[in-house]
């Protein structure tokens, strides 16, 4: 069954404008949102920097149907996996069971080449 997700920009907005559009999103029928888990901005353009995990447990509190997906946490240089675990958990509790985490190994932050 082909399911569709709305992905929330934590660079591109204020985190209240987040908000805002994830209860847009549940409401207009998107079956899952997906939230950036950047800890700064892309580009210089960008003008936010929210943190996403307490946006997420801002959705979790006010959608009631979306699943919640981060994308993507980064459980190696960011984040001590202990911590991914329990932010995780406690997402995943405060949405009733709708967070599944995403994760991946991050951008490549070195410029060197040998």
């Amino acid at each position: 069954m082909t399911r569709y997700g709305y992905s929330l920009m934590c660079e591109l907005h204020h985190p209240n404008d987040l908000l805002t559009q994830a209860r847009r999103a549940e409401e207009a029928g998107f079956d899952f949102l997906t939230i950036s888990d950047h800890i700064h901005p892309w580009l210089y353009s960008h003008e936010h920097s929210a943190y996403a995990w307490s946006v997420l447990g801002a959705l979790a509190a006010q959608t009631s149907r979306v699943d919640l997906v981060s994308l993507v946490t980064c459980p190696t240089m960011r984040y001590h996996p202990a911590i991914v675990a329990q932010k995780a958990a406690t997402i995943a509790a405060m949405s009733g069971g709708r967070f599944h985490l995403g994760t991946g190994t991050g951008e490549r932050t070195s410029t060197s080449t040998s």
